[in-house]
């Protein structure tokens, strides 16, 4: 007899029937698992019609609750949650902006708004004003010397207990090309004309570099950056390709020492820190976000991991712990792929991907609690879809961690 097909007809089924039963049964329970199955994270729309290349969340009108400023067709818009009513915050001409960045930037209690413009290079500030409703918020210049600003990220890299700003300066024209800086918050930044401005990688940054790291790398107590390079036909330098890190000096206003990653990485575009492999050394995970895949550097001989290798263009990367279970995982949304996916990490450094949203393409993403339940939901600004959505983080069957793919 056939061993999938034994006669068992005082069961009224065949083994064969009775095994198919069982599998669909599995497959109904581990649908709801975060290794196996999908279960789509339910979509918030805040915005649909324009492309969006950011989108923040922080509590700017001091009710509790995250709202979300994102910047497109030429305005800076602020919606408030919960119900996401548009205000416009800044139009003036110009002011497009590629990333952004939130912190207290005057210290006075609540967050400030820092927006980016690719070329010609600028950087402002947008000061929360007591009324966060009520009209125009006040623009004021960081900086307009660097020029090719892709990314830009906020971390205490002089460690006086007070957020700085990094910024690249990735053209090849300019006052500053091929390089990076941090950039200081000015003792009175409502009067002062321009931030402190302090190169990291001084010319020693060339390819079109885009997003960057930052925390301490080789445990020296001194937190350090990470930078990636995309490279490609616009890279007239040809020098792009790469992720590298800055080895932080004890005066963190003298230049960074360069630490190449091995590898030809083409479409480079996003480098985080993070022990990934729970060894106590902190290791990079990146993204190839103008092309495919996302990897891991294992420190300290820098061996490369695959985590993802078929996604298309994940081009905005989180590195952090999305299911609060100890270990560091990953998020992205890639573009091309038109997925949105997490990563999650079994403590040892290796990756399952579960699928959060599809047709979905994005150009920035952030992980934040939109909905303060407690969990990481994923914030998305998408350029070719054209919308700012959240992503509502299920919390499935445990209650803690979230369902995937």
């Amino acid at each position: 007899m056939n061993g999938d097909c034994i006669d068992t007809s005082r069961f009224g089924v065949t083994f064969l029937a009775k095994r198919r039963v069982l599998l669909s049964l599995l497959g109904l329970l581990l649908s709801c698992s975060p290794l196996t199955g999908e279960e789509l994270w339910n979509k918030h729309i805040i915005q649909e019609g324009m492309p969006n290349t950011v989108a923040v969340a922080a509590d700017f009108t001091g009710d509790g609750r995250p709202d979300v400023i994102s910047n497109s067709d030429g305005k800076t818009r602020l919606f408030v949650a919960p119900d996401w009513k548009e205000l416009i915050i800044d139009e003036t001409p110009g002011y497009d902006f590629i990333h952004g960045e939130t912190f207290d930037v005057d210290r006075d209690g609540d967050p400030d708004f820092i927006g980016a413009r690719y070329s010609p290079g600028l950087i402002v500030w947008l000061e929360c004003p007591d009324d966060p409703a009520a009209g125009l918020w006040k623009a004021r210049i960081v900086d307009d010397q660097l020029n090719g600003i892709h990314g830009v990220l906020k971390g205490d890299v002089d460690r006086d207990g007070y957020p700085d700003l990094f910024a690249n300066s990735a053209q090849t024209v300019g006052e500053f090309p091929n390089s990076a800086a941090w950039l200081k918050v000015p003792e009175h930044p409502r009067r002062a004309d321009r931030w402190q401005r302090n190169l990291f990688a001084a010319g020693d940054a060339p390819g079109l570099s885009h997003y960057l790291g930052y925390g301490d790398i080789n445990g020296d107590g001194r937190p350090d950056i990470a930078l990636a390079a995309k490279g490609g036909e616009q890279d007239k330098s040809g020098l792009g390709e790469w992720f590298a890190w800055w080895e932080a000096p004890q005066d963190p206003t003298h230049p960074f020492k360069k630490h190449p990653l091995p590898g030809r990485h083409p479409g480079a575009t996003n480098i985080q820190q993070a022990d990934l492999n729970g060894d106590g050394k902190v290791d990079l995970l990146a993204s190839r976000g103008h092309g495919q895949g996302l990897i891991w550097f294992e420190n300290p001989t820098w061996d490369i991991h695959d985590i993802n290798t078929e996604l298309r263009s994940p081009h905005c990367l989180q590195v952090l712990d999305m299911d609060s279970d100890g270990d560091i995982d990953a998020a992205t949304c890639a573009y091309d792929s038109k997925i949105a996916a997490w990563f999650e990490n079994d403590g040892r450094g290796n990756f399952t991907t579960n699928v959060v949203a599809r047709d979905q393409a994005a150009y920035d993403i952030r992980a934040v609690d939109m909905d303060n339940d407690g969990d990481i939901d994923l914030l998305i600004a998408g350029q070719n879809s054209r919308n700012v959505v959240w992503y509502e983080n299920p919390r499935c069957c445990s209650g803690t961690n979230p369902a995937g793919e």
